[in-house]
């Protein structure tokens, strides 16, 4: 048999090496990166249009969230988000005519997202360059806003979210969407698609400074101004500090904020008078006329500086600096397309009850008229009665809220732990047609946004005659005639964009709202003073005073 013979220069060891490098080229060749993404430093991988993988730098400054970042928050009834599904093919043949198509586009084609930080509160809008030279569609509506240290407002915000904090009343849903609360879903056809929120009734302070930063005549050159405005949180500073903790608590935040004013070249124009600020709470809240750490409140409109000031207010007392404005309602339309929308529905919608109430008894006020009222609503066949408990939900719930108002034809609104209520504009948004039982509720408060003439829009039954038993509401609103509920019906409908707070990250076209009537109203009470001291008059007399009789509305018995 003949010897087979082996070379010399063949080496088993180095064939295996050799033969492994080209296996695992092979390999690595045909794996599929498009499927892989990778991680750098300050850059975020997105998915674009196509399902195809981009990397871009986090900017900081971006407004738009990045698709699958977290946020701080819960939303109640948030639509879950739909996930977006991809698959793979398993021709490599596919994948490699994918990897060239896409380098043949280059970056151009790539769709690149902003990313927005985790840590904002807020998604804000474009906001309009505030004005540096005149515009004459702005003359004599200019307005400056001071720039305050964020402790007076933007911190006061990030305080709410502290977890002893968060789902007290006073910062429940503040921090989201500008202040208006996380959004209302519902499929049970009573709201309309658009607009509706978990709007607490706390929160005007923060809605109305995100309106005023797209308000068009908003100018950086104070000279121009007519007004001054300060965007102070002055509900959420006091809010959580009621209860429990000493004056000086309560009053450091409005101390250091009179001290600040008074060093700003703007205050010295007018000293003050034509400066204006915000209160989300009842201007009782902040008028402590002591030191007394059982006593309610703070003293901000009583120090110097601030009272010097006007106040707007959700609900207004004796003093003339204090004027008062709506309680934000459940609804913020973008669009001018929306209120209409909404007023279409209401002024169709089929009203099964003549009358209804929203409320609970008030067992430790002697004054109240509210059992009396649940007592004759629950008496008769034609009103309907929700009640407010503690630890219920109902009267919390825009769809329940406003499903009530809008069955009903008319809707009781007695004087709660104040005066006025937020459920009065929670109603009229609903064309229901309010029945009042004190001046003090509405015709005496809201004298910017109501019309004079009380009957065109409400009904008036003295308190002192529902205590005394004298009349039932039941008979008082069965002798309205049909013609005359349809006349303030169509009023109130025609109300509604006065009385409700556009979101701030739109800007209606047509229709003025409540933050429009209120800068208007402000507007008018600067100017009027300017020309008193053009006149020589002093301009203290009266500004702040008590005015004891601004409640007594001749007329109505």
């Amino acid at each position: 048999m003949q010897k087979i013979i082996v070379p010399k220069c063949t080496n088993p060891i180095r064939f295996i090496v050799l033969t492994s490098f080209i296996l695992c080229s092979i390999l690595l060749l045909c794996v599929d990166y498009s499927a892989l993404y990778e991680t750098r430093q300050k850059e975020a991988t997105l998915l674009t249009n196509d399902f195809s993988n981009s990397s871009s730098p986090i900017d900081p400054n971006s407004e738009e969230l990045a698709i699958g970042t977290l946020t701080t928050t819960s939303r109640i009834d948030q639509k879950p988000k739909q996930s977006i599904k991809t698959s793979s093919s398993n021709s490599h043949s596919s994948r490699r005519s994918s990897r060239r198509s896409s380098r043949r586009k280059g970056r151009k084609t790539r769709t690149k997202i902003k990313p927005k930080p985790i840590l904002h509160i807020f998604e804000e809008p474009k906001k309009l360059p505030p004005k540096t030279e005149e515009d004459p569609s702005c003359k004599g509506k200019y307005i400056y806003m001071h720039d305050l240290p964020k402790k007076f407002n933007d911190d006061l915000i990030q305080n709410c979210l502290l977890p002893h904090l968060k789902w007290s009343e006073i910062c429940r849903f503040v921090w989201e969407n500008m202040g208006l609360g996380p959004k209302v879903y519902s499929n049970k056809r009573i709201l309309t698609n658009n607009g509706w929120y978990y709007t607490n009734q706390f929160s005007l302070e923060v809605i109305f400074h995100h309106r005023m930063k797209q308000y068009k005549c908003l100018t950086q050159n104070s000279s121009l101004a007519s007004a001054v405005f300060v965007p102070f949180y002055s509900g959420l500073d006091v809010g959580p500090y009621l209860w429990g903790f000493n004056t000086s608590i309560r009053d450091k935040g409005p101390i250091e904020l009179a001290r600040w004013l008074s060093k700003t070249p703007q205050w010295k124009t007018m000293w003050g008078r034509d400066h204006f600020l915000i209160g989300g709470r009842i201007t009782w809240d902040f008028r402590r006329n002591n030191e007394n750490d059982s006593d309610w409140g703070t003293k901000l409109m009583l120090l110097p500086e601030p009272n010097n000031m006007t106040m707007l207010t959700i609900e207004t007392g004796y003093w003339n600096n204090d004027f008062a404005i709506p309680y934000p309602t459940y609804f913020h339309p973008s669009t001018d397309a929306q209120i209409i929308e909404w007023q279409r529905k209401v002024e169709r919608r089929e009203r099964p009850y003549l009358f209804s109430f929203i409320g609970g008894l008030r067992p430790k006020q002697e004054t109240s008229i509210r059992g009396e009222l649940i007592n004759q609503c629950t008496a008769s066949r034609n009103c309907f009665f929700l009640a407010c408990i503690p630890g219920g939900r109902k009267c919390g719930d825009p769809v329940e809220v406003t499903r009530t108002f809008l069955s009903s034809v008319f809707c009781l609104q007695p004087p709660g732990d104040s005066y006025t209520r937020r459920s009065i504009f929670d109603a009229m948004l609903a064309g229901c047609i309010p029945v009042f039982f004190h001046p003090g509720t509405a015709f005496a408060q809201y004298i910017w946004h109501f019309p004079k003439d009380r009957k065109k829009y409400s009904v008036y039954i003295p308190s002192k005659r529902v205590k005394g038993k004298e009349v039932n509401v039941s008979d008082v609103l069965e002798g309205i005639s049909s013609k005359e509920i349809l006349e303030m019906r169509n009023e109130v409908i025609r109300m509604i964009p006065r009385m409700i707070y556009a979101d701030p990250r739109s800007r209606l076209e047509t229709f003025e709202d409540a933050f429009d009537v209120a800068v208007k109203g402000i507007l008018e009470r600067v100017e009027i003073l300017r020309k008193e001291i053009e006149e020589g008059m002093d301009p203290s007399i009266g500004f702040s005073d008590m005015n004891l009789q601004k409640f007594e509305m001749i007329g109505l018995g």
